[in-house]
């Protein structure tokens, strides 16, 4: 917890007027109109369905790179003077805010650095390159890389392009709520994910602008409870592995912390189960790619629904860059989860016909084997047995029971397995 002598100087830093008003938003919009996508903010009908909200996405995901930072990147980068844009920008960023600023400064023709953790993948770094950008790989984490961009933008004067605190940055996240509700003027409530705070509080500063009644809900992953903690004066926990890595910083904003304080109405913590199957929900009702940051606001209402229920929602799918084997591995597992991909362990006797006869008895009540694999030199097999794992695909969770118990009838012993083990 903090002390008070801490909590007062917290209270102190977020005390006096807004940094930003709805004006530097609606100005952040004329200058980006053209230059970024006016991406679709639509009904979807199948999540409002599952969740009890009326909900509708903006799909930020359909942004050259994927993903809303091109728009506070772009604020930022119009912003400088002719003489800043010839001494070049910095940027550090592992994901999306990287390869936003690489895109924008390349089509402005402003040299740009960015500094990468050594630990990004490839792909990252890649796409960042193909943008013109120059990429430096510096330390192991992100508090490593940050210190070698300070170090650059001391060294060689290059204008430090921040993630989410600067007022520009922030003002051109705001506009997608002005374009949220031009598109659905009677929305109740905007749920949007928080990292540093930067998008939040740009939307938050549009939103309450445009239509003070409106509720803006945060949602967090439950591991990096940063933002939660700064408003509520608390030290939770933060750290550790996240599918949501997009909004996974421990240490927000001074400007977003200030602007959430004053006009967020909630953050929710989202568990990772929740953000894994948000990420199913997109790909598999919406057709659509969303990473884990982008899901987190559909989390969000999986974990609370009642706060939402019956209300007009609007969900911002702020980014799709995911790894296509970590969407398949979710795949599988919400699969799992619902009990429509079954494994199991069988043990059999070692004479010919058993597979064939097993795979039968499954096929004929329905079920789809998709994966076999037979094993003889088991320590825990008898000389004269073998193990099948098997793993079949089935219409629900009471499909698949309901053949687990055919087979111990047929006199089988039969252990229901994890999936992704299994066919990992």
């Amino acid at each position: 917890m903090h002390s008070p002598s801490d909590r007062q100087t917290s209270e102190k830093q977020d005390s006096g007027p807004l940094p930003l008003s709805l004006a530097d938003v609606e100005e952040a919009a004329r200058l980006i109109r053209g230059a970024v996508l006016r991406t679709p903010f639509l009904p979807a009908p199948k999540l409002s369905a599952l969740t009890g909200a009326e909900v509708f996405v903006k799909y930020e995901n359909m942004q050259v790179t994927n993903a809303f930072k091109e728009r506070g990147a772009l604020v930022k980068l119009l912003s400088l003077t002719e003489e800043e844009r010839q001494r070049g920008v910095i940027a550090m960023s592992a994901g999306n805010h990287a390869q936003a600023v690489a895109y924008h400064a390349g089509r402005l023709g402003i040299p740009s650095t960015i500094v990468m953790p050594e630990t990004t993948p490839f792909v990252k770094i890649t796409a960042t390159r193909g943008y013109g950008a120059e990429v430096v790989l510096a330390g192991d984490t992100l508090v490593g890389a940050t210190a070698e961009a300070q170090r650059l933008s001391e060294e060689k004067g290059f204008v430090w392009v921040h993630p989410f605190d600067d007022p520009h940055v922030i003002r051109g996240q705001g506009t997608i709520a002005l374009e949220m509700l031009e598109d659905v003027p009677d929305l109740e409530c905007l749920v949007v994910p928080v990292g540093g705070g930067g998008m939040i509080s740009g939307m938050a500063v549009a939103a309450k602008g445009l239509k003070p009644g409106i509720s803006i809900v945060g949602v967090e992953s439950r591991l990096y409870p940063g933002m939660w903690s700064a408003v509520h004066d608390q030290d939770l926990p933060c750290g550790g592995p996240t599918i949501a890595e997009g909004i996974a910083v421990k240490d927000v904003g001074v400007l977003t912390r200030k602007i959430v304080r004053e006009l967020v109405d909630d953050i929710i913590l989202a568990e990772e189960s929740a953000i894994e199957r948000a990420i199913n929900l997109f790909l598999t009702q919406q057709k659509t790619l969303a990473e884990g940051a982008g899901a987190a606001g559909l989390a969000a209402l999986l974990t609370a629904p009642e706060l939402f229920r019956g209300k007009k929602v609007g969900l911002v799918l702020c980014g799709g860059n995911i790894d296509p084997r970590l969407v398949s591995s979710i795949v599988i597992r919400e699969l799992s989860r619902d009990g429509r991909l079954v494994s199991v362990r069988i043990d059999t006797p070692d004479r010919p016909g058993v597979l064939g006869e097993i795979t039968s008895l499954i096929g004929g009540r329905g079920g789809n084997v998709v994966d076999v694999s037979h094993h003889r030199l088991f320590l825990n097999v008898p000389a004269k047995g073998a193990t099948l794992d098997v793993t079949f695909e089935t219409f629900d969770a009471a499909h698949g029971q309901a053949i687990i118990e055919a087979l111990r009838e047929r006199g089988y012993a039969v252990r229901q397995m994890n999936v992704a083990e299994v066919m990992a």
